[in-house]
């Protein structure tokens, strides 16, 4: 029983997840299935967030705090908003000759690599919070 509960969970985490286009912190994505689930626990959802990314299914934004989640699984890159704290993706495509590159200068089998570039709009308005 216990296990089916897990799964019901996961899954609810999951489709939290892939319901958004933007990239949701974990508290985030704690609030929205906590209203559909008001027996879940934040360490339940922040369990469920590490073991989908761990498998795949989702991806792990690591920029500072709070860390994102992602529905987009391939390679991609991110810019982070040094004002107001927003994440989107950038379109360039990802630079696979990048990893090779660094694996043949350093021995080291790279997987894959990530950037999040970090930037503001030039102008824009600053509030002071």
């Amino acid at each position: 029983m216990t296990q089916k509960r897990n799964t019901r969970q996961r899954q609810l985490v999951l489709d939290a997840v892939l319901a958004h286009k933007d990239h949701p912190s974990a508290d985030q994505i704690y609030l929205e299935v906590r209203a559909i689930d008001q027996k879940i626990s934040r360490g339940t959802v922040y369990r469920n967030l590490r073991l989908l990314a761990g498998k795949g299914e989702i991806h792990c934004v690591k920029v500072l705090a709070p860390e994102r989640f992602d529905w987009r699984t391939e390679p991609h890159y991110h810019l982070r908003c040094t004002e107001c704290g927003k994440v989107v993706d950038v379109p360039l495509a990802y630079k696979a000759e990048l990893d090779r590159e660094v694996s043949e200068k350093t021995g080291y089998a790279v997987a894959m690599h990530s950037a999040v570039f970090e930037a503001y709009v030039p102008g824009a308005v600053k509030y002071n919070t």
